[in-house]
């Protein structure tokens, strides 16, 4: 039975951590505790003595791989007025788009979302509340439209914007998850996918809003 050299805690606990992210990134998030400290090698009791449950292991997955690399200077970008509003959705779709095209960050976060783990959900509502509603805010505020307080945010809205954004996210999801070869430079396949998606984004809001105001919305 193999039972690890000698670490640490932190460096073992570093090593499942790193250790758990490669093997889920490879296997999903249903692959066996069991099989991950074989391939760490060290015993399932001494996993378990880092991570009572397979949840708990989960959970500092979600910490280690979406939560650190969340940056809040997006937060305070998307708010600043000395931009146009399109320009602070080009400028956050570019930097989050490079820093999560990555084979770790969006293999676990397909695998959660097919298997049922709350993981997907729980990162989406920060890009919804944090990222998103600020520019919809903003977006309405240039087109002279009611604010949230007077006309709340309506669903459609905020599907206009995560359409882009899920399209974005797919050219690394066609490399890393499909395994379908693609263009080397992806910061340039969506720079030109913005620059064809934003020009009647402003235009295209309007309709939604005065569509919500007017109860035509979308069910």
């Amino acid at each position: 039975m193999p039972t690890g050299r000698r670490l640490s805690p932190e460096a073992r606990e570093r090593q499942i951590v790193e250790g758990a992210v490669a093997y889920f990134a490879e296997v999903g998030l249903d692959g066996h505790t069991r099989e991950l400290a074989r391939r760490l090698g060290i015993t399932q009791p001494l996993l378990f003595r880092y991570f009572p449950t397979k949840a708990a292991l989960i959970e500092r997955i979600y910490e280690e791989v979406y939560l650190k690399r969340w940056d809040a200077g997006w937060e305070r970008m998307v708010r600043d007025t000395a931009l146009p509003c399109l320009e602070r959705f080009r400028l956050f779709e570019i930097d989050y788009q490079r820093r999560i095209d990555d084979y770790s960050w969006l293999r676990i976060f397909v695998s959660a979302g097919l298997k049922g783990f709350d993981l997907p959900s729980r990162y989406l509502g920060l890009v919804r509340e944090r990222i998103f509603a600020p520019l919809l805010e903003g977006m309405r505020v240039e087109s002279g439209l009611p604010s949230p307080e007077a006309q709340p945010l309506s669903t459609d809205e905020f599907e206009l914007l995560f359409g882009i954004h899920g399209a974005l996210v797919y050219v690394g999801l066609r490399s890393r998850v499909y395994g379908i070869d693609g263009t080397a430079d992806r910061d340039a396949v969506r720079a030109a996918m913005l620059d064809a998606a934003l020009p009647g984004l402003l235009a295209t809001h309007r309709r939604v809003v005065a569509a919500a105001a007017s109860g035509t919305e979308r069910r």
